[in-house]
């Protein structure tokens, strides 16, 4: 079988404070990208093995899908008997899920194909195990996500069309996070609610991560200066920047523009967001 797994944004990310667990307190709204999505392939097999098709990705017992296919044997019994390889869409240490989405799309794959069926609540208990992104993935709808991200609440985001940009590094959301308390912002960079519609575009780790990596915080106020772009954030701990466009405008000339004035080595994607 083959399953399309979604890529997500994050359109509001504020963080509270730090959690006595070590985790950070959080309230974030995330939206699907349907359209941006990698490929789970699960055939049966004598015994379990993993593979993907982009060079650099672990396979080991590190990887979430991994992962999380030894948490639901641990907590079922049941063997998982299948060969899962992974096609890799959603660019790696970007702030899209891409790794949570596959984690929680093996958990729901295994739920469905075993025996023990398992309930949606013990599912989400267990995709809290596995990540602070991974419940989100359960619901397959835009949500408030709080507390370190197991707490979801359903939210409603209308329709936009957006364009995503990542350069060709990533950002470990680890450091991110350990960087955010004392972190500053750069003068000449907007950091302020942006609406969009309903949505407020704000997000608490654009500080810390502007402050290591200062092409981000240049490609987010060039979004902003496009005639086309309503408002630009950072998705996540980057390293993607998105723009969501002005009805009615075209992606595509937003899309030539970026590559040719801030690097053809862009990873570019263009798109709708919401329900």
């Amino acid at each position: 079988m083959k399953i399309e797994v979604p890529a997500k944004l994050n359109l509001t990310l504020r963080v509270k404070g730090r959690r006595e667990d070590g985790f950070h307190e959080l309230e974030t709204l995330m939206v699907p990208v349907p359209d941006l999505h990698d490929v789970l392939v699960v055939e049966g097999a004598a015994e379990f093995s993993f593979a993907c098709d982009e060079e650099g990705v672990p396979t080991d017992e590190g990887n979430l899908v991994v992962k999380a296919v030894r948490l639901y044997e641990r907590e079922t019994g049941e063997r998982c008997s299948h060969a899962v390889r992974l096609e890799k869409h959603i660019p790696h240490g970007a702030g899209l899920g891409g790794g949570s989405s596959d984690a929680a799309a093996m958990l729901m794959v295994l739920n469905a194909v075993g025996t023990a069926k398992l309930s949606m609540e013990r599912l989400m208990e267990m995709a809290g195990e596995l990540g602070s992104d991974v419940p989100f993935f359960m619901m397959g709808r835009a949500c408030w996500c709080r507390g370190r991200g197991e707490l979801i609440e359903p939210g409603e985001v209308e329709e936009m069309d957006v364009v995503l940009a990542k350069p060709g590094f990533g950002v470990e959301t680890a450091d991110a996070y350990g960087r955010w308390t004392g972190s500053r912002e750069l003068r000449g960079v907007r950091y302020e609610v942006q609406r969009c519609g309903s949505v407020e575009l704000v997000n608490d780790l654009e500080r810390p991560v502007f402050e290591k990596f200062l092409y981000l915080a240049e490609l987010k106020m060039w979004f902003l200066k496009q005639p086309e772009v309503e408002g630009a954030l950072m998705s996540g701990s980057g390293a993607t920047v998105f723009g969501v466009l002005r009805e009615g405008a075209a992606a595509e000339a937003v899309e030539e523009r970026l590559r040719a004035e801030m690097g053809e080595d862009l990873w570019v994607w263009s798109g709708r967001v919401g329900e």
